[in-house]
Parts: structure tokens; C-alpha cells; sequence
């Protein structure tokens, strides 16, 4: 993943454009420190930035943005809290250019979902559709490296397969590469966020041993099928995959598959 691409989702999700509420309604303009951040994404990525760099001094950018003193200050605070920039303190300080993390629109997304009463089975219907193509997607362009990190959590998974914890972050990573590995970074992304929003609320969902065993079984033949580079075993063999994980969430845990994830319930 480059920063130039990662910075291209943040900056949809900074413009802040939302639908009218209403026919008619017309959305009141941006403010000026939204427009100076949205100038400071573009030349980041114009300027080929990478995370890490620092971006020019506060003197440097008054001057450049034509603006003041407190725009240019609200306008990084708008960077900063969406994780495209850190501010280093001190004598040769200053903003500080991040990767921009899927946390921060899964925050988003929850939020939506709360104000829209959306129950946690959204996300799993969400996934049970993308989740498949993104595989197909991945089958074609999965590089042997992913494929070793790849196998690498399924050894994990079953090495750690009474680890709670240790199980639910490999099955995660196993998701997540495949997510990135189908050269689709909005794809990436949006699984990336719906995986955060599982693995970081409190809903109460937990495997037994035997059901994890069948997810390792699972993710050895999607595993299989990618290494193959066969597009229609890898589709089919994760909407196998969700499919299962959507009967056993219905059967086992029917009150938190309809029960609505708050924002004050994600973690981290």
C-alpha cells in the first residue's frame, strides 16, 4: 500500500460531503480550515510524501495557503484527527506525516450505525457480500509474500488455538491480507474497518474449540485455492467460510446479532 493511495480514501472521508436531508436542500460550504487541509493533502501527494516526513514549517504554510495563524491550526487539528498527521512537540517539531489507520473510519461507520439503529448484523452481511469477490480479486494478483504471511497466521491459528486473543488477531491478519492483497484499496479499507469494528467492541461473540478448529479448516483450503490462483475456488471457498460464521452467529449469540453496536462501545 502507498501513502499516496491511503491518503486518497482519508481525503473522501475529510471533504466531508454528505447527502442532502432533504429535496431541495442545499449543503452550506466548507469552511476555510477544511479547504486548507484539503489543500495540504493534495501537495502531500503531490509531493510524494511518505509517513514520517515532516511537513513544511508553520511560517512556510501561512504563506502558502494564504490564511491565518488560527485556520492553519484548525485545519491541522483536522489532519491530525484523521490520523493523517502526528504533531512532534519541540524545537524541530512539528506536523508529522502518518499512514492514515481503518480505525478511523470504522469510528465513522459506527457512529453511523448507532444513529441509524443498525444492528451488528449489518457488518456481517456487508462481509458475506464483499468478502468473496475480494478473494476472486485476490487469487489474481496475491504475491508469494503475502501468501507466506498468509500461511504464516494459519500456523498460528492453530498453534493458538486455545489463545483467545492470539486466535482472534491471526484471523484477523488472515482477512486482512487478502483484503489488501486484491489491489483494491477501497476494498482493503472497508474490510480493515468492518474487521476493527468486530474485534474492537464488546459483543460477546466467542468460539469453542471445535468451532475454531473449523475456521482453521477453512482458511487452510481459501489458503489453498489462492495458491493455486484459482479465482472461482478462492470466491467460493470464503462465501463457505461467511456463510458458516453467519449460521453459527444467528444459532449461538441470535440476541447480539441484532443488537445495535454503539460508538461509546468501540474500543481503541
Amino acid at each position: 500500500m502507498s501513502f499516496g493511495e491511503a491518503v486518497s480514501v482519508e481525503q473522501l472521508h475529510i471533504t466531508g460531503a454528505s447527502r442532502p436531508s432533504a429535496a431541495g436542500d442545499v449543503s452550506r460550504p466548507p469552511k476555510a480550515a477544511m479547504l486548507v487541509a484539503q489543500r495540504i493533502v493534495r501537495d502531500v501527494v503531490r509531493g510524494r510524501m511518505t509517513p514520517g516526513d515532516l511537513l513544511p514549517p508553520e511560517r512556510v504554510m501561512l504563506e502558502t495557503y494564504s490564511t491565518g495563524r488560527g485556520t492553519l491550526r484548525e485545519a491541522l487539528r483536522l489532519l491530525e484527527f484523521q490520523g493523517v498527521i502526528s504533531l512532534k512537540p519541540g524545537p524541530g517539531g512539528g506536523p508529522v506525516l502518518q499512514a492514515p489507520a481503518a480505525s478511523h473510519l470504522a469510528s465513522t461507520l459506527v457512529l453511523l450505525m448507532q444513529l441509524n439503529r443498525a444492528p451488528y448484523r449489518v457488518i456481517v452481511e456487508v462481509r458475506t457480500v464483499l468478502e468473496p469477490t475480494i478473494s476472486q480479486l485476490a487469487a489474481k494478483q496475491i504475491t508469494d509474500g503475502s501468501l507466506a504471511e498468509l500461511g504464516a497466521t494459519i500456523e498460528r491459528m492453530r498453534d493458538d488455538v486455545n489463545d483467545r486473543d492470539s486466535f482472534r488477531d491471526a484471523n484477523r491478519q488472515f482477512h486482512d491480507i487478502i483484503a489488501w492483497s486484491s489491489g483494491n484499496v477501497l476494498f482493503a479499507y472497508i474490510v480493515d474497518s468492518l474487521l476493527g469494528i468486530l474485534d474492537g467492541t464488546v459483543i460477546g461473540i466467542d468460539y469453542p474449540s471445535q468451532r475454531r478448529a473449523a475456521i482453521v479448516k477453512a482458511h487452510e483450503e481459501i489458503y489453498e485455492a489462492l495458491a493455486r490462483r484459482d479465482e472461482s475456488a478462492s470466491e467460493q471457498r470464503m462465501r463457505e467460510h461467511l456463510e458458516a460464521y453467519t449460521r453459527y452467529a444467528k444459532k449461538k449469540f441470535p440476541e447480539v446479532f441484532e443488537q445495535t453496536i454503539t460508538w461509546d462501545g468501540l474500543i481503541g
